[in-house]
């Protein structure tokens, strides 16, 4: 499980460090892509195999279903970890999630999200009521 945030940079060839409480559970080789809320998502291999096989039982006749496949798998790439520990991000997700300088890496369950710090402040700026979001959820059995 993914849990934490935190605040580090991109460097001049556009790779962040991972941190080393995510790489214990992320291991050398996983899965980035474009995420929901502008953010991106990455899984370690194994999750990201879970996550394909609920995909592909989508059924091919929505639209919407297919529209969300596409957007999830387009921007997917297989990334390994040099020896520092840093990943490389492709240029088409920095364009994404308007990557600049700083980010925020923030452990969620069974992934990792990557935000711009400024999209991330904004995120978190938003008027979100999260005692009606907690009960939302406990309506849903959670």
């Amino acid at each position: 499980m993914f849990m934490g945030e935190y605040q580090h940079a991109i460097d001049n060839k556009n790779r962040i460090i991972v941190p080393s409480k995510f790489r214990e559970n992320l291991g050398d080789k996983f899965v980035i892509t474009k995420g929901l809320d502008g953010c991106l998502y990455i899984y370690d291999m194994d999750e990201w195999d879970l996550l394909q096989e609920k995909l592909k039982k989508l059924p091919l006749t929505s639209k919407d279903a297919r529209a969300f496949v596409r957007f999830f798998f387009s921007g997917a790439n297989e990334v390994q970890l040099d020896k520092q520990g840093r990943a490389l991000i492709p240029q088409n997700l920095i364009e994404y999630c308007k990557i600049n300088k700083e980010i925020i890496s923030i452990g969620v369950m069974s992934r990792i999200e990557i935000w711009s710090k400024e999209r991330w402040d904004e995120y978190n700026e938003t008027n979100i009521d999260y005692d009606e979001v907690a009960e939302k959820m406990s309506e849903l059995g959670i």
